[in-house]
């Protein structure tokens, strides 16, 4: 909270007269944040005001009056939620620290003919996985997965974070009156951060053909409010709002498409494709194939019940 000095800014049509004003109001929008303030406070104007990122975050704004000669109002407000640190019991693949190497040499050192001799489609498979997943378990090892509130930002790395710290510590050194002013600014991070923050911004668009989850993480970091679906139109064509009443239209929409029809449709279809497989020639598939199929995996996919991430099955077509 803050006085921005803007009164010509309107807060309820989210429009501002001078050009100063309107740079603030876009500002607030970029950086998705509320203002809660709705009563004028100072002769007529709002000059105070209470930004949040998280909307339901603060609430029971009240202003209490004139605090001593001064012309502004006290403004009284509550944080609605307790801060509460999630730990998260989630493991996921630490790539950072995989041994591909090994990894090849580990799946090079198998007899796979001998592995996969007068075996089936569905027990080769089975052999196959199970040979890759104890080389996973080797050669890869994992990490816990961050929490939603416990996630660090995109551009934080390892040796950032060790600056954090030591700035934190100097501060505190500080405060305690056993180091200088001076040693504190220099174990400062501002420029690092600045420095890691712009780097990241040119690395999201460049890669955000090969890689779309760094840029709709990095666009998430930035965006704190999520908006909940809006009101929906029943079969009688009156709107619902609350999220009871908006799921049984969702719920009867989705069920209103999967009909009888469309089910013995279906079956016809898939009972004509097996019929026809009977007596057709079974399809040949090349080392070749394979290999380009396996190179052009999004290796930033999750994996799937498989447990074989897209990442590990690129590797092994190398």
């Amino acid at each position: 909270m803050e006085d921005f000095s803007h009164p010509d800014i309107c807060w309820r049509d989210n429009a501002a007269e001078h050009k100063q004003s309107r740079k603030f109001l876009e500002c607030v929008d970029d950086n998705f944040l509320l203002q809660v303030i709705e009563e004028p406070m100072r002769r007529g104007a709002m000059l105070d005001l209470v930004l949040t990122n998280k909307e339901g975050l603060v609430g029971g704004v009240k202003l209490k009056g004139s605090f001593g000669c001064s012309d502004h109002e006290m403004v009284e407000f509550k944080i609605l939620r307790a801060v509460r640190r999630v730990h998260s019991k989630l493991t996921t693949l630490d790539f950072r620290r995989a041994d591909f190497g090994l990894f090849r040499d580990l799946l090079g050192r198998i007899p796979w003919d001998k592995a996969l001799e007068g075996r089936g489609a569905q027990d080769s498979w089975l052999v196959f996985k199970g040979h890759l997943l104890q080389a996973q378990e080797r050669c890869i090892p994992t990490e816990r997965k961050s929490g939603k509130n416990t996630k660090r930002p995109s551009w934080m790395n390892k040796e950032l974070l060790g600056k954090l710290k030591q700035k934190k510590e100097a501060y505190r050194e500080w405060k305690q009156g056993q180091v200088a002013w001076e040693e504190y600014i220099i174990q400062a991070a501002r420029d690092e951060v600045r420095k890691a923050k712009a780097l990241t911004e040119i690395k999201v668009p460049r890669d955000v053909k090969d890689n779309k989850k760094s840029f709709y993480r990095y666009v998430s970091d930035k965006r704190r409010m999520r908006e909940n679906v809006g009101p929906l139109q029943n079969e009688t064509g009156d709107l619902v709002t609350q999220d009871i009443e908006k799921t049984e239209v969702l719920n009867d929409f989705f069920a209103s498409v999967f009909t009888g029809t469309c089910l013995s449709h279906t079956a016809q279809v898939t009972e004509g494709k097996v019929r026809d497989w009977e007596n057709a020639e079974l399809p040949t598939v090349g080392e070749d194939q394979v290999q380009e199929y396996l190179r052009n995996l999004k290796v930033h996919k999750s994996m799937g019940h498989d447990e074989m991430h897209p990442w590990v099955l690129r590797v092994t077509g190398r």
